[in-house]
């Protein structure tokens, strides 16, 4: 049986929440790794401007990233030439730190950015779920959250070794 939408708008948490289709699920995950970055925001040493500024531009084109599968597409290339760019110095200014798979561990708010990494990775696999349920978006949303998901992961070992923090390293037996 499908959902209707209530008469009473405070039983109506989002307009297309009784939606059967995985785009509602798309834009719920999407809204979460906002909130995520909120709490990031929230929990940000002081000394760490950059990483400040970086967080609060990636905020709105979360929720662009939203909006571009139901709407207009909001991701353009020069948003991942922006993300890239600043991967690529928070991972130079890293180099070597990190030679394998560390542990998602470490001082507020290293914990919360690995869970932004992971909700970025759902993201993309959403995205994947969505293209084969036969939905059509620019190809600039898959790039951009992949690239979204490697950038939360270099965010947290940049702030580790500010910090003075050792890596975990985590040593498989499976592979």
């Amino acid at each position: 049986m499908r959902r209707k939408k209530p008469e009473d708008l405070r039983e109506w948490c989002y307009p297309f929440i009784f939606e059967t289709r995985l785009t509602c699920d798309y834009e719920i995950l999407t809204d979460e790794l906002c909130c995520h970055i909120g709490v990031v925001l929230s929990l940000l040493p002081a000394g760490f401007d950059e990483i400040r500024a970086d967080l609060e531009r990636l905020q709105p084109l979360i929720y662009h990233l939203n909006g571009s599968v139901r709407g207009k597409n909001g991701i353009f290339e020069q948003d991942i030439v922006w993300l890239k760019d600043r991967y690529s110095h928070y991972q130079q200014a890293t180099s070597g730190r990190v030679n394998g798979f560390v542990l998602p561990r470490g001082p507020a708010p290293v914990p919360q950015l690995h869970l932004c990494r992971c909700t970025g990775k759902k993201i993309v696999r959403m995205l994947v779920r969505l293209e084969e349920e036969g939905r059509r978006f620019d190809e600039t949303l898959p790039r951009f959250a992949n690239v979204l998901a490697n950038f939360f992961f270099v965010l947290t070992v940049f702030i580790k070794a500010r910090l003075g923090t050792e890596e975990v390293p985590y040593i498989s037996i499976n592979y």
